[in-house]
């Protein structure tokens, strides 16, 4: 019986290094597949398995993928790439129906409290995709705090030499929101009512 218990202990301990998940959530879940059948599980288990192998990060835009490039870079136009913090960002920027540009995953923002400057995020690789692509237009959709203004007032500047036009989402998102909890309806208005960054 005590083995069992340390066996269930230890499957509520590994749902609990997810983000957000306490101590009761991941019991319910624990409990949710013990009870379960056995091919869920196993399925289950398989699934994460395969995404931890399989997912890497593009090499175009930095977005999880299962390909080399991916989708939505093999897809569309990079006359306007729309530049996010995290590559959770992309799926909420992508419940905006009307984009049909490409996105650049910065991996993190400037932050000097964090001791992460320019050089530690993917800003490089961004100037560098503006050039090759000759892009138009960069949506600057990093969050509404210090650090997503730091980031996209720096990234601003860089562009200005470029003649590219650098805009950021407009302030229907309230300061201190991160864009991946924002809904639908918030980040169209926000994208359609963009203003450029002098």
């Amino acid at each position: 019986m005590r083995e069992q218990e340390e066996t269930i202990e230890k499957l509520i301990a590994s749902f609990r290094l997810l983000p957000g998940v306490g101590y009761k959530t991941a019991q319910r879940y624990a409990y949710s597949i013990i009870e379960g059948k056995q091919e869920e599980a196993e399925e289950f288990a398989q699934n994460i398995l395969d995404a931890k192998n399989n997912i890497h990060y593009c090499k175009e835009c930095g977005n999880f993928t299962d390909k080399e490039i991916c989708k939505i870079c093999q897809t569309r136009s990079a006359e306007t790439i729309c530049v996010v913090k995290d590559a959770q960002d992309v799926v909420a920027m992508e419940k905006i129906k009307n984009f049909n540009g490409v996105y650049h995953v910065l991996h993190g923002t400037i932050s000097p409290l964090e001791n992460r400057g320019p050089n530690d995020i993917k800003i490089k690789e961004l100037i560098e995709r503006v050039v090759k692509h000759k892009t138009k237009e960069v949506v600057l959709a990093t969050n509404p705090d210090v650090e997503g203004d730091v980031t996209a007032h720096y990234i601003a500047n860089l562009l200005k030499p470029l003649s590219v036009k650098a805009t950021r989402l407009a302030q229907g998102i309230s300061m201190g929101t991160d864009i991946e909890y924002a809904d639908e309806i918030t980040l169209t208005r926000a994208f359609e009512a963009r203003s450029e960054l002098n």
